[in-house]
């Protein structure tokens, strides 16, 4: 096992119908971010009202010209109620196009807020998250389930709400003017039919859920092989990905097989159940009038609408019914570094002591990964931290990062408990350069800043100065750079930050010994006036340092002023510096 591996991937699985109906788990106050506001909400609600009550006119409009016409009416009187109907018609799609108008837009707006939330949420996790969910995962749960709630909104409003107020009225009217007891028939009609619908329902979400999940499996696994290609194609290993891929994209598809046999068995039982209750509806016309039969026949024909929408859109339901169990999911993680209350400051300036007083630490469930450490610098003072591959170094360096806390012991900087530290603190006053840096498809200054507000560009350019990079333009893009420019980009962001505590974990591995030289010049310049932990697998870069500390199995094996660990040719660090040197 891996010390510095950042976490374990888990083996746990959900169980089964945990997002039965989507909100099994799921707070409607997490949702709030979809609330747009009272004025846009009462003019939403006129609209579905306007929406509703325009249709449930139109019949008794037809019955009055069956009536009439078969009465012996005018051509005159039958054209104005024509021209009623037409009109009537008119403006009942006119009110529907501007509520899904309505809808759209204040659905797509609050879902906006709400990805912005869950993106917020996301990046504030700690580590240990985000080690075990890829980056492809994370992109379809934040961006991808809340695209699904935005079609769900929608298509809630327009065929839910506005569907259940057509029902309502259209057993009103029937039950006021033709037959208390033709809409009692119909109301029970109506209510066997959704009974069944939401039972089928039950049955199908669950399907849509794991194909989700497949989703969101196959994304992930697409990211990473495409940003290993070039691994995989130097090592022949492409024939493996692509059967791997192949298997991922089967699950997926049986998965929405089986969700799409669900909703087409609903969808046909939902045609039968309706022609069954179209013959009704014509059997009891059969004392009425002419008029009225075709009233009845058009409210029938008008209650199966609503109801046909809803089995038509079932599988974007089951969609965004399991993603708004997932979102709920994500919302619940809490992170394991939690934010202190009340929170303390670091010192504001100066450079900082770092102290780890008998620090335990293990990912998760997890063995130890390191125990019983413990390191003093004063303010000023640089570390080395020497040792094996997987020896606990980078872990080491996390945890003065606070990227985790320990599970034992306590990591004091400034002599102040970091878990006590307010996190703002933390990050302006700690810096960390690593050997893999993040380069965006930006200008240099917005790399530099990290598309923070930044003082000006005096300071930017004077930062960029630092590492020898001054010729750079701060307006250009900046596309593929190597290692070594991202090396010294990164030393000049932790410049611009002007930390009182630096950690270098490989800062200058894999380089030229040109580029290696700029590089450990900017070092140089930057442990001045600061603190530093420093790790480096090159021992001849550790010149520069005041104390050592060599880790072996996640514990301090040897540890002391490095000119006194150098006048002991029987200690470790003595022992490798002259194996390097042989």
């Amino acid at each position: 096992m891996s010390a510095s591996s950042p976490s374990r991937p888990s083996s746990r699985r959900a169980a089964p119908g945990r997002h039965a109906l989507g909100f099994h788990r799921f707070r409607f106050r997490r949702l709030r971010s979809l609330w747009p506001g009272p004025g846009p909400a009462v003019l939403l609600a006129l609209a579905i009202a306007v929406t509703t009550a325009l249709p449930l006119a139109a019949p008794q409009l037809t019955r009055r010209f069956v009536d009439d016409a078969a009465a012996g009416a005018g051509t005159d009187r039958l054209t104005l109620i024509a021209l009623g109907y037409l009109g009537l018609a008119v403006a009942g799609q006119a009110a529907r196009i501007l509520t899904a108008w309505l809808a759209a837009r204040l659905a797509w707006t609050g879902t906006d807020r709400l990805r912005e939330r869950l993106a917020g949420h996301a990046l504030g996790l700690d580590m240990a998250f985000h080690g075990r969910h890829t980056p492809g995962e994370m992109i379809e749960r934040v961006d991808g389930d809340v695209a699904a709630v935005a079609g769900f909104v929608v298509a809630f409003l327009l065929d839910v709400v506005a569907g259940v107020l057509l029902l309502c009225g259209v057993i009103a009217v029937v039950t006021a003017t033709v037959d208390p007891g033709v809409g009692a028939v119909l109301l029970a009609y109506c209510a066997l039919i959704g009974l069944g619908m939401v039972r089928a329902q039950r049955l199908a979400v669950p399907s849509a859920t794991r194909a989700r999940e497949m989703n969101a499996a196959l994304s992930g696994y697409l990211e990473e092989r495409l940003a290993g290609a070039e691994d995989l194609r130097a090592n022949g290993a492409g024939e493996h990905a692509v059967r791997r891929f192949h298997q991922l994209s089967a699950a997926l598809w049986r998965a929405e097989r089986h969700g799409d046999a669900v909703g087409s068995s609903v969808l046909a039982a939902t045609g039968v159940a309706f022609a069954a209750g179209t013959a009704l509806m014509l059997a009891l016309s059969g004392t009425l009038s002419a008029g009225t039969a075709v009233l009845l026949l058009q409210y029938t024909l008008m209650i199966r609408t609503p109801f046909e929408r809803l089995v038509n859109q079932l599988r974007h339901y089951q969609t965004a019914l399991a993603g708004l169990g997932r979102i709920g999911d994500l919302l619940a993680v809490r992170n394991t570094v939690p934010e202190p209350s009340p929170a303390a400051e670091l010192p504001g300036a100066g450079p900082l002591s770092l102290e780890l007083d008998a620090v335990d630490f293990a990912y998760g469930d997890d063995e130890p990964v390191l125990a019983g450490v413990t390191i003093r610098l004063a303010p000023g003072e640089t570390l080395g931290l020497v040792g094996r591959t997987g020896s606990g170094k980078s872990t080491i360096a996390r945890l003065v990062a606070r990227l985790y806390d320990p599970t034992a012991g306590t990591v004091r900087v400034g002599g102040l408990d970091l878990r006590e530290a307010d996190t703002a603190s933390v990050r302006r006053r700690i810096g960390m350069v690593t050997q893999d840096v993040q380069v965006f498809t930006a200008t240099v200054r917005d790399n530099l800043t990290l598309f923070r507000p930044y003082p000006g560009d005096d300071r930017l350019l004077e930062a960029l100065a630092e590492v020898g990079l001054d010729d750079w333009d701060l307006d250009a893009e900046l596309g593929t750079v190597s290692a070594g420019e991202a090396q010294l980009l990164a030393l000049a962001r932790a410049f611009l930050a002007d930390p009182g505590l630096v950690v270098l974990d490989e800062a200058s591995s894999r380089l030229d010994p040109a580029t290696e030289r700029r590089v450990d010049l900017g070092i140089t310049r930057l442990l001045t006036g600061r603190t530093g932990v420093l790790i480096a697998h090159r021992l001849a870069s550790l010149s520069r340092v005041d104390q050592i500390a060599v880790v072996s199995d996640g514990k301090i094996i040897e540890y002391g002023r490095r000119e006194d660990l150098l006048a002991d040719p029987a200690g470790h660090f003595a022992r490798m510096l002259a194996g390097v040197r042989r």
